[in-house]
């Protein structure tokens, strides 16, 4: 199971992105991480089922979440990107692939919600771990484990997963509600309707819980 923790901070410049402004949309290709300042994560492009793409491995210490900051304002809007993630070599049997986007991220990095999904689960013969496929957690007030006690399916929900495999994911958000979207489907796959930090602005950051190999390709960011 994924552990309470605390932030990471690896930061990202525009020009080492690849940041393109097509109207209001923001979009991020995720090839590059040339100058980009990691804590005790490893970033590196590689090439990943067909395409350049950002790598994150390594665990996160046990007080840290893996995050990646993206330099881009969020406050309500569309978020969609590609994710891909498995448990890492070595990792512990608990780990599920944890990869996810996190916004309206404080600028201490210890205040954000996130949407986040756990690949193996997808396809478990175990009915139960599929219902726990995608999760949305509200840090550090709101970590999964109080989510699921206090409120047992309500930010939790199934989607069709594979391990290792591209995920499309689009997240939109309006004050306090937020939806996921999960590979193109036309109805949000969770809802959240109280969001902990209320309507909110941060920046956005691309997230990894422990025991992960995750990559990240084509972010997208269209504020409303």
């Amino acid at each position: 199971m994924l552990a309470k923790l605390l932030p990471l901070v690896v930061f990202i410049g525009p020009a080492i992105l690849g940041l393109h402004a097509q109207s209001q949309s923001n979009s991020f290709p995720l090839n590059s991480v040339e100058g980009l300042k990691p804590g005790n994560v490893k970033l590196e492009v590689v090439e990943f089922h067909g395409r350049k793409a950002t790598h994150m491995s390594g665990t996160p210490t046990p007080t840290g979440h893996a995050l990646a900051l993206v330099p881009v304002k969020f406050h309500n809007g569309t978020i969609e990107i590609e994710v891909a993630g498995q448990p890492a070599a070595g990792a512990d049997a608990a780990a599920r692939g944890f990869i996810g986007v996190a916004f309206r991220v404080s600028a201490d990095a210890g205040h954000f919600e996130c949407f986040y999904i756990r690949p193996t689960n997808g396809r478990a013969d175990d009915q139960l771990r599929r219902n726990h496929s995608l999760q949305y957690i509200s840090e550090p007030g709101y970590p999964w484990d109080r989510l699921r006690k206090e409120n047992p399916g309500v930010y939790e929900s199934y989607a069709d997963l594979e391990p290792g495999s591209w995920t499309k994911l689009k997240i939109v958000v309006a004050g306090a509600k937020a939806q996921l979207y999960v590979n193109g489907v036309a109805q949000p796959s969770l809802i959240v309707n109280d969001l902990k930090l209320g309507d909110s602005e941060g920046t956005l950051a691309l997230w990894m819980g422990p025991g992960t190999d995750g990559y990240f390709s084509n972010l997208r960011v269209t504020p409303n």
